[in-house]
């Protein structure tokens, strides 16, 4: 037995746990030892009169004082020097050993002269049944991995002797080894200490045994070890330590001549494990990740110094240490066997079961029956409708930075919708305008299937699902959609109820997460009036997970609007530097003016009621009557008593957000509704309020589903309630499901362009660059004054739509450029208006002959086309369906622009694509993210018993 044992206790006060209690405690088990230290040394780290009284009456020998910020490996430097005894015991101010530790300790050291390291077993400092630490060892790639950390305590390991390493708390080490090794590396950082020197020990010679026998119970708030608690600076703390001592280990072992290659590949490795990072759903470590890089980068001094101490004390083969080493097998088994234990079963979803396959299934055949007409048309068209790009390249050229598709000098960011375009054109690259055709069919599905999954966050009972998804595809808002041509607002209408089923679970999930913030964008594009709201909503999340959740989730609910945000900022900025920021929240696409009227009051109360217009979504035409249809308010007035009464009957939390998105929704409608940002052709074009009404439709079907949910006394009122929900719904969506068939909608078989198919044919054969010319479109409106505008390509295309001309607050230099080429063409033979237009790169002009054009329109139109016909620098191409067509003589100069795009746009797409890129990277599912995802329950705001254990 060693004749003297030196005990080294370092202190830290002001930690996160009560210090002086915790020193007391361990003080007193030092005291009741049968084996007593023969010297105690206590460091404090950092002045505290409390502490360094109880020091002082603990008997020590010394109690020395050093700075706040001393770390556990200088503290022990400092005591070193006071070393008496052959054998020094490690403490800190956490570490209670039990009263026959130090006696089991030193007898492992007596018993085998070989001996260099003899390690207790740590147990929970309150639940001494719990293993904290019981050996350490590594993988082949160097990580560190706890041999029954967390496990309880059986017996099943008090077997063990040799081990690689072990926790440093407690540990007793021969004092000729420690002097030999000069103590704990200071490079480590406090991770991996007790590891890093039960491999230099072995090294020299010596082995690390346990001794399971000799409990020392931790609480982890001491100077030893690494940074305990749960709080996400901790977290990061402890993530920073154990990647710092990883990577300095990795230098201070490599063979000589492969360390600089590795110091070389600190910062390349760190960018790869980055996305790796990101693959596996842990943002959180990639800040960590960095800043261990970084700082064993520039700590090179310290690698060399643990080099030349290993070099000094081996005496060992480093092959000698693989067989104390974890095996991929055997790891591979742990971390399943871990898994399993964490994992929790989740009912199945009974989609098929349930029902819901029959209401997707039953949507589809409606969609059928009231979209019949659709299957012949290879383009849709009428309403806010345009063609498609062609091919797939110019799809997303329309959605890049430059020059956009409209106007006569527009250059700059492309909204964000027109990437939702290119989204959807790609799914049919060969005929992308066909994909729109298709999205028109499978909408009642595709809503019908969203609407159910939607409900899953709120309710298990299948017939409130089926009802959820009956009610969120017959949606007022949604219908006037489908019937008056509205893409963008079709669109968001499909994806508002996938932002719901994975944001709601965005606080537990970075799946959810990342897939919700692309989702986001989706509907932001498409809507972007409903900013506020949702921004509303997502601070309300964000309160609610500190409020309730003491922070975690936070920063994954945080990121949600960063994609956003990257996306729409290049617009932004644009409309900031022109001076009307709100246009940023105008909507895209071709200005489309409301139908019904919208003055008045009763149209704000039918948005409560979810009616974007006082037509009652097709009721006025299918009665073959004029007015106001007040009283359709009664075929949804079932889902909104269900909504309002939802908080008293149902859980109130859930249904109080839900309403909270509800009364968004329709205040948003109601402010929108009267702010006019768009101009078209017939004059200013207010918000359409059905976008936010699809928003409040959304929560008020969540409110009363979560109501009818809550009825568990009266379970046989719930089939009830949803059947006659559904039945009023039901009756309320006929005219609009009859619309195409009885001609009363505005979708038609809309042309392939907008343009004559003579400026197609052109461009297509190479006389002229299609996509580099323009055509100039003039249309002659009713009081007899003409409007221009100018198109590039070879069609007006939906993805070609922009609001930085749509949205414009004044006129432009180059809107007032071709006000004065419009009125020299309709009113003069002479001049060179029309080598203007050639040096513009406008090749074509189109006098467009409306359906239906009064007197005086006709007359201006037979005037400019007197005019136009006399030119001798214009070809005349004829008659066609749009209009009279007249081709530029002479050379067409390619499209030239004043901004310098180039650089700008790459810089803008580069960074978008980023941040895209990174959610997608978060998006993707894992093994392990699916296997955590089962933990949770899938409604939201149930209490999950082994979630919660698992994340503490």
């Amino acid at each position: 037995m060693p004749a003297r044992v030196h005990a080294i206790l370092v202190v830290r006060p002001h930690g996160r746990g009560p210090t002086d209690l915790h020193l007391s405690r361990t003080l007193r088990a030092l005291a009741a030892q049968t084996r007593r230290a023969d010297a105690l040394t206590v460091v404090l780290c950092g002045p505290d009169e409390t502490l360094k009284k109880l020091a002082s009456e603990s008997g020590a020998e010394a109690v020395i004082v050093a700075g706040r910020g001393t770390g556990f490996a200088e503290a022990l430097r400092l005591a070193s020097r006071r070393i008496t005894g052959d054998a020094v015991w490690l403490l800190a101010q956490d570490t209670a050993p039990a009263p026959d530790a130090l006696a089991r300790l030193t007898g492992a050291l007596e018993t085998a002269p070989s001996v260099a390291l003899a390690a207790p077993k740590l147990v929970s400092w309150d639940d001494p049944s719990r293993i904290v630490s019981l050996g350490v060892t590594l993988t082949h790639t160097g990580r560190t991995v706890g041999l029954a950390d967390g496990e309880l305590d059986q017996g099943q390991h008090d077997a063990s002797e040799d081990v690689l390493g072990s926790d440093i708390r407690g540990v007793l080490v021969r004092a000729q080894v420690w002097n030999a090794l000069a103590g704990i590396d200071q490079g480590l950082a406090g991770a991996d200490e007790g590891l890093d020197l039960g491999i230099r020990a072995r090294l020299a010679g010596g082995r690390v045994a346990l001794t399971p026998s000799a409990l020392v119970a931790v609480a982890g708030d001491g100077v030893a070890g690494t940074p305990a608690g749960r709080s996400a600076g901790a977290r990061g703390r402890r993530l920073y330590a154990a990647r710092k001592a990883e990577l300095h280990r990795r230098l201070a072992y490599a063979p000589a001549p492969v360390v600089l290659l590795h110091w070389l590949t600190l910062l390349p490795l760190a960018l790869w494990r980055t996305l790796g990072h990101l693959v596996a759903k842990t943002p959180g470590r990639i800040g960590p990740e960095w800043a261990a890089s970084f700082s064993v980068l520039v700590s090179f001094a310290a690698v060399v110094r643990a080099r030349r101490t290993i070099r000094r004390n081996r005496t060992a083969s480093w092959l000698s240490l693989a067989q104390l080493r974890i095996g991929r097998r055997d790891l591979r088994e742990r971390l399943e066997d871990e898994a399993d234990a964490a994992a929790a079963p989740r009912e199945d979803l009974r989609f098929v079961s349930g029902g819901g396959a029959w209401v997707v299934l039953g949507a589809l055949a409606t969609s059928a029956l009231s979209f019949s007409a659709l299957l012949a048309w290879p383009v849709l068209g009428g309403g806010g409708l345009a063609p498609l790009r062609s091919g797939v390249v110019a799809l997303w050229t329309d959605a890049a930075y430059g020059p956009r598709a409209l106007g006569w000098d527009t250059v700059g960011p492309a909204d964000p919708f027109a990437s939702v375009v290119a989204l959807v054109g790609s799914l049919s690259p060969l005929a992308p305008s066909r994909a729109i055709v298709i999205l028109w069919l499978l909408a009642l599905p595709l809503a019908a299937l969203g609407g159910w999954f939607a409900a899953t966050r709120v309710t298990e009972r299948s017939v409130l699902r089926c009802a959820a998804a009956f009610a969120w595809a017959v949606a007022p808002p949604f219908l006037a959609a489908l019937i008056e041509g509205r893409p963008t607002a079709v669109i968001l209408h499909l994806a508002l109820p996938w932002l719901i089923y994975t944001a709601a679970a965005a606080r537990r999930s970075w799946s959810s997460a990342g897939l919700a913030s692309i989702i986001l964008v989706v509907v932001l594009a498409c809507a972007p009036s409903l900013a506020p709201a949702l921004i509303v909503l997502w601070l309300v999340a964000i309160v609610l997970a500190v409020s309730m959740r003491r922070g975690r989730g936070a920063g994954r609910i945080a990121w949600l609007m960063i994609p956003a945000v990257a996306i729409f900022l290049p617009l932004g900025w644009y409309h900031l530097t022109t001076g009307d920021p709100l246009a940023i929240l105008a909507d895209p696409g071709r200005p489309l003016a409301l139908s019904g009227n919208p003055d008045g009051l009763l149209p704000k109360v039918l948005f409560a009621f979810g009616y974007p217009s006082t037509d009652g979504v097709g009721w006025t035409q299918f009665l073959g009557e004029d007015g106001r249809a007040w009283w359709v308010a009664a075929f949804t007035a079932p889902v909104v008593l269900l909504a309002l009464l939802a908080p008293v009957v149902g859980r109130l939390l859930p249904a109080s957000v839900a309403l909270v998105a509800a009364v968004l929704g329709v205040a948003t409608a109601a402010l929108g509704s009267g702010v006019a940002l768009t101009a078209g052709m017939s004059g200013p074009v207010s918000i359409w309020p059905g976008s936010a009404l699809s928003l409040a439709w959304a929560g008020l079907i969540l409110a009363a589903v979560t109501g009818l949910d809550g009825f568990r006394r009266v379970d046989a009122l719930v089939p009830v309630a949803a059947s006659v929900v559904i039945a009023f719904l039901a009756v309320g969506a006929v005219p609009a499901l009859t619309a195409v068939v009885r001609g009363d909608s505005a979708l038609q078989d809309g042309p392939s362009s907008t343009l004559p198919a003579y400026v197609q044919t052109a461009g297509s054969e190479g006389e002229r660059d299609g996509e580099q010319t323009a055509t100039l479109v003039l249309t002659v409106q009713a009081d007899a004054a003409y409007s221009a505008s100018v198109v590039w390509g070879a069609s007006e295309t939906l993805g070609g739509q922009t609001t930085l001309q749509s949205t414009r607050p004044e006129l432009t230099a180059g809107d007032r450029e071709l006000a004065h080429v419009t009125a020299d063409l309709v009113s003069t033979v002479t001049g060179d208006v029309v080598a203007q237009l050639g040096r513009h790169g406008i090749a074509y002009v189109l006098l467009e002959q409306a359906p239906r054009e009064s007197d005086r329109a006709r007359a201006a139109r037979l005037g400019a086309q007197n005019l136009l016909n006399q030119r001798a620098d214009l070809v005349s191409v004829g008659q066609t369906a749009r209009g009279v067509l007249w081709g530029v003589k002479g050379t067409i100069a390619e499209r030239t622009v004043d901004d310098a795009s180039g650089p700008t746009s790459v810089r803008v797409a580069l960074l978008q694509l980023g941040v895209i890129a990174v959610a997608l990277l978060l998006a993707v599912p894992t093994r392990a993210s699916l296997r955590a995802g089962r933990r949770h329950p899938r409604i939201i705001g149930e209490r999950d018993v082994l979630a919660e254990r698992s994340a503490s």
